[in-house]
């Protein structure tokens, strides 16, 4: 949306993004954002307020968001906004990422060490 030519193309994206039932905008946080990012998730959110549902996943809590959007001035609005009327659901543990990988790691590490050695000559001994 902040590379929209114009403000006809602007609007038409804030329109689209306000018209699903459920809207979801996924690791919020894993970067920091601009303040014009920030203008725009907040006219997306403010245009979806008490009308649809919106669902923010963000591995950063609330009061870090100052550090997401450094020096926007719309972010508490935009945390009172999403938090009014929100179910907010913590989750605790590790990533699923993380743990895939692990597991994956440890199968490649038994299929190695399990798996038959080829059979060949032996390796001659250095002669002293």
């Amino acid at each position: 949306m902040a590379g929209a030519d114009g403000d006809n193309a602007l609007r038409h994206r804030l329109t689209v993004y306000a018209r699903p039932p459920l809207l979801v905008v996924d690791e919020v946080g894993y970067l920091s954002y601009s303040n014009r990012h920030a203008d725009l998730l907040f006219a997306i959110v403010a245009r979806r307020y008490e009308a649809k549902s919106t669902l923010i996943t963000t591995n950063r809590p609330f009061a870090e968001w100052g550090e997401v959007f450094p020096n926007a001035a719309c972010v508490v609005s935009l945390v009172d906004r999403l938090v009014h009327h929100a179910e907010i659901i913590p989750i605790q543990g590790e990533s699923y990422r993380l743990k895939e990988a692990k597991e994956r790691s440890e199968q490649r590490l038994k299929a190695r060490t399990s798996a038959p050695r080829p059979k060949g000559p032996e390796p001659a001994q250095p002669q002293a």
